[in-house]
C-alpha cells in the first residue's frame, strides 16, 4: 500500500501542521541525521506520523522552530519515538525544547516482556508481520534531492512508528504505560541535566589508581577536551584521545616528544595543542593539596559479587511477577552504587539513581537483603 507522504518545507506549513497535530492524542516522531564529524548531530530530516500519513520537514528549509517546540511540550499529546536517545538530542538543538508525555516503543516492547532493547525493524516484524527493507542508515542525509529510498525509508518509519503505538498501547495496562511515561521522563530529565565537565574525570577508566595530584590533571584535562569539543563542534576523540589522558595524567610530561611517547597519543593534538598541553599539566601539576579533587573509590571488590548477585535476584524475581524484560528492572550501576553506599558492614542507603516506581516496589527488599546479609551466622 503506498504511503501517504506530505512535504514541510517553509515555516507557515509547520506552523499550519503542528497547530492541527496538538489536536490529536499522539503524534509519532523520528528523525535522520548525520554526526560523523561533529559533536552535535546535524539534522537532516524530522518525520512525524500521525496514524494516517507521513509528514516530512526538511530542517535545511525551516526557520522558526517555535511551533514544533509547543508540539513538543503539549502535555496533551504524546509523543511516540523508538530508542529515542538521539533523536531528544536532535529536537532539543533544533526547538530547544524536548517532547513530554514521552511513550518510547522500545520500553513499551520491554514492559510487555516482548524483549529488551529491541531495534525498530525487529519489533516492526515482531509486532505488525512487516518486514522493513535495509536501513539507510549510511546515507547522506544532509544531501539534497533526497533519493527516492531514503524517503520512503523515513516515511515508512514515521507510519509504522505510529502503528506501532497504536498496538502496543492497548496491551498495557494503565499502571504499565505510566511506568513507559515515567522512564521517558527520566530520559528527558537526563538530557537536561547539565554534566559539569569538572566532573567528568570521575567516570574516566582506572582513575581511581591516582593519586588526588594526578587526578587534578586529568580532571582539567578532560574537563578542557569536553569544551573544546563542544567548541570546536568535533568530537572528542578529535581533541585528546580517550585512552591518553589517564597515562597524561599519572606521567605528567613536560616536553613534547615526552608528550608524543604518551600511548594513543594523536600526532595531530601533538601539532594542534601540544603546547598547550603540556601548559595545562605544568599548572596543574603544581595546585597546592588543597586544590586536587578528592580521590575516586576503588571498584567493588570481588567479595561484594554474591552480594550483587542477591540483589540483582530481587529485581529478576519482581520482573517476573510482573511480567516484564528482567533488564527493566535494576541497573548494575544502582546496585553498585548502593553497596557502595555501606560495604562492607553497612548501614546502605538507596541511590538516588533508584527512582520512581522502581524504588517503590523494590527499595525496602534491597535494603533487608543488605541486612541480612551483613548479620552474623
Amino acid at each position: 500500500m503506498a504511503i501517504d507522504i506530505h512535504w514541510i518545507r517553509d515555516d507557515s506549513a509547520l506552523a499550519e501542521h503542528c497547530q492541527r497535530w496538538r489536536q490529536l492524542p499522539f503524534v509519532a516522531l523520528d528523525t535522520e541525521f548525520m554526526r560523523v564529524d561533529t559533536f552535535y548531530p546535524k539534522a537532516g530530516l524530522i518525520q512525524v506520523g500521525d496514524g494516517q500519513s507521513a509528514f516530512l520537514i526538511d530542517p535545511l528549509l525551516i526557520q522558526d522552530w517555535q511551533p514544533l517546540a509547543g508540539l513538543l511540550e503539549d502535555p496533551a499529546v504524546t509523543k511516540v519515538l523508538h530508542a529515542c536517545s538521539e533523536d531528544l538530542e536532535v529536537l532539543a538543538r533544533l526547538t530547544g525544547s524536548l517532547p513530554l508525555p514521552l511513550f518510547d516503543t522500545q520500553l513499551a516492547a520491554g514492559y510487555l516482556n516482548l524483549g529488551f532493547s529491541m531495534g525498530y525493524s525487529r519489533l516492526v516484524q515482531e509486532v505488525l508481520g512487516i518486514e522493513l527493507p535495509k536501513g539507510e542508515t549510511r546515507s547522506d542525509w544532509l544531501q539534497r534531492p533526497l533519493s527516492e529510498t531514503q524517503v520512503s525509508y523515513a516515511a515508512e518509519d514515521a507510519v509504522h512508528l505510529a502503528e506501532l503505538y497504536e498496538r502496543l498501547r492497548p496491551q498495557l495496562s494503565e499502571e504499565k504505560n505510566a511506568w513507559v511515561l515515567e522512564d521517558g521522563a527520566e530520559l528527558v530529565v537526563q538530557l537536561r541535566r547539565e554534566i559539569d565537565p569538572y566532573l567528568l574525570y570521575r567516570e574516566a577508566k582506572l582513575a581511581w589508581k591516582l593519586s588526588r595530584a594526578q587526578l587534578a590533571v586529568l580532571r582539567e584535562l578532560c574537563a578542557w577536551r569536553e569544551l573544546e569539543a563542544r567548541e570546536r563542534d568535533v568530537p572528542r576523540n578529535r581533541i585528546l584521545r580517550e585512552h591518553a589522558m589517564w597515562p597524561m595524567a599519572r606521567t605528567q610530561p613536560d616536553n613534547l616528544v615526552a608528550l608524543a611517547r604518551i600511548e594513543d597519543m594523536h600526532p595531530r593534538t601533538i601539532r594542534q595543542d601540544g603546547e598547550f598541553l603540556l601548559d595545562l599539566i605544568k599548572r596543574t601539576g603544581s595546585l597546592p593539596p588543597e586544590e586536587w579533587p578528592p580521590a575516586v573509590p576503588e571498584p567493588l571488590p570481588i567479595e561484594a559479587a554474591a552480594l550483587l548477585k542477591k540483589l540483582r535476584a530481587i529485581g529478576q524475581a519482581e520482573a517476573e511477577r510482573l511480567d516484564i524484560a528482567p533488564e527493566l528492572m535494576l541497573r548494575k550501576k544502582t546496585l553498585e552504587a548502593l553497596i557502595k553506599s555501606g560495604f562492607p558492614e553497612g548501614p546502605y542507603q538507596l541511590p538516588d539513581s533508584l527512582r520512581g516506581w522502581r524504588r517503590e516496589r523494590m527499595g525496602q527488599a534491597l535494603l533487608d537483603c543488605l541486612a541480612d546479609a551483613g548479620e552474623p551466622i
